[in-house]
């Protein structure tokens, strides 16, 4: 690190005088900075005084032995702090990050020793002990638990080492049911996996595959102990699991295997292909597409292909891939009537929008089940580019009001999207009248006998149109009224149902 003020040379002698302090200061200070510095998120003071009360390679574990953080802060020697507010432990400064991060660095193989540290931890008797039961609670003893159970993959990943594959290995043996598992996928924002159920089955292989660590996929197949194409709990495979979060490597593994099914869907009707297409992994989604057995344009159990979750996500360079392919239709519609250019449309993207625009098989006016169009959706949630987009296809309508009677202009309204409403308000054909005959939901006005919100009366200009749009009634907006729907599911974006 190079700064006009010295701070390395600070910094380094600081860490000098940490490790002359010998014996378990030295041993606590050098561990504590490592912890911090390299620490996927900010820890906690309890997490990191249990971090460093672990001994590696011991079946025992023992809260009371951790060092009190006001040890740890001295050990330190000033170059950690206390937040108070977020009761996190942090540097003093962003600079002794760099310093401490900067190769070749301070910590040779920090990556290596803190998977170590934390498989130790979850290898323990009290942590076996603790019951996989979603009813159960985590003591105060078991505050490193959490960590350990989300992040001990990523650092074996980064800087895989003998000694912590050994420990995964371990770890594997008791790991369906493993309170691990559990705490893994309370923090794993996916709305496809469903719930734990009594059955909670997520084994070794699903797991080394879900944080990609290609040694110990390879060491797990080899043992011939697990279903290379068994699903978990939520039907997902090894390979759904490598193919959604991107291991490339972990992929090219699984799929040189003769057994493998790079097909087979997860509970909700999803294949690999889909979930790398929905997280975007392009280079998971080209080495599926190289096989001849795997269906590009494969529906899931709601209709939704390959494409309409690449568009969703705004993943141009999936798009562009699956749409290679002769077999995938650009236009397919869900079984909401939804097209991938409706997914694309939601999420905002434009530069999706007009990659899915150029294909002549696309219909840019084309009404989902409840009679809403692109525009509509576009019009909804404010996204003035891709209005802009879609009205400058002769096919669409752009007064054209769904099953309920509402127009893009009411939608856009309802949102308070005033751009939007001065461009369709631009437009001959948009009648700000229409509105009226909806049900029974006030167009512009949020709130029955009120007038439009101020920043759209100065879009709207005229105090007849505002007196129009004020007559119909009903607290309710539009994507209210479709979160209601029964179709809706949890984890679906508000207002347009998964």
């Amino acid at each position: 690190m190079t700064d006009g003020f010295g701070l390395g040379d600070a910094y380094g002698a600081t860490i000098e005088r940490i490790k002359a302090q010998g014996g378990d200061k030295s041993r606590l200070g050098m561990e504590a900075l490592m912890w911090i510095s390299h620490a996927e998120r900010s820890l906690r003071a309890d997490e990191l005084c249990h971090a460093l009360a672990v001994e590696l390679g011991s079946k025992n574990f023992n809260g009371d032995n951790a060092p009190s953080i006001s040890t740890l802060v001295s050990c330190c020697q000033g170059l950690i702090t206390v937040d108070k507010e977020a009761s996190t432990v942090r540097l003093i400064h962003f600079t002794l990050q760099e310093y401490l991060s900067a190769p070749p660095g301070v910590f040779s193989t920090p990556h290596s020793a803190m998977a170590e540290i934390c498989l130790t931890y979850l290898n323990s008797e009290p942590v076996k002990l603790i019951s996989a039961d979603p009813s159960s609670t985590i003591a105060h003893d078991e505050a490193f638990l959490r960590y350990c159970s989300v992040y001990w993959g990523v650092h074996a990943k980064r800087d895989p080492s003998d000694y912590a594959r050994s420990l995964a290995l371990e770890l594997f043996q008791e790991y369906d049911g493993h309170i691990s598992a559990k705490l893994l996928f309370e923090e794993v924002e996916a709305p496809w996996l469903g719930d734990f159920g009594t059955n909670f089955l997520f084994n070794g292989l699903h797991c080394a595959s879900f944080f990609g660590i290609v040694e110990i996929v390879a060491t797990l197949i080899e043992m011939g102990y697990y279903d290379i194409n068994e699903g978990d709990f939520g039907g997902n495979t090894p390979l759904s699991w490598a193919a959604h979060n991107g291991h490339d490597e972990v992929v090219k593994l699984l799929l040189r295997w003769e057994k493998i099914n790079p097909n087979k869907p997860n509970g909700h009707g999803q294949t690999p292909l889909a979930l790398a297409s929905w997280s975007g992994r392009g280079g998971a989604v080209k080495l599926l597409l190289r096989l001849e057995e795997v269906n590009p344009d494969k529906p899931d159990d709601s209709g939704r292909t390959p494409l309409s979750y690449a568009a969703w996500g705004g993943h141009e360079r999936v798009v562009k891939l699956l749409l290679r392919r002769e077999e995938v239709n650009p236009d397919q519609p869900d079984n909401h009537s939804r097209t991938p250019l409706s997914y694309a449309v939601w999420g905002g993207h434009e530069e999706v929008v007009t990659i899915l625009l150029k294909r002549k098989e696309v219909s840019p006016d084309k009404p989902d089940i409840v009679g809403r169009t692109p525009l509509s959706y576009a019009a909804q949630d404010g996204h003035e580019a891709v209005v802009k987009i879609l009205l400058g296809r002769e096919e669409v309508n752009p007064d054209k009001p769904d099953n309920s009677a509402r127009t893009p202009l009411w939608h856009a309204a309802s949102g308070g999207h005033e751009g939007v409403v001065k461009i369709l308000l631009g437009r001959e054909e948009v009648n700000p009248r229409q509105a009226r005959y909806c049900r029974p939901n006030t167009p512009l006005a949020r709130h029955p006998g009120s007038e439009p919100k101020r920043p759209l009366r100065s879009a709207l200009g005229t105090t007849g149109l505002t007196q129009a749009f004020s007559e119909t009634t009903g607290p309710d907006s539009g994507k209210a009224a479709l979160q209601n729907q029964s179709w809706a599911r949890p984890g679906s974006p508000a207002g347009f149902p998964l």
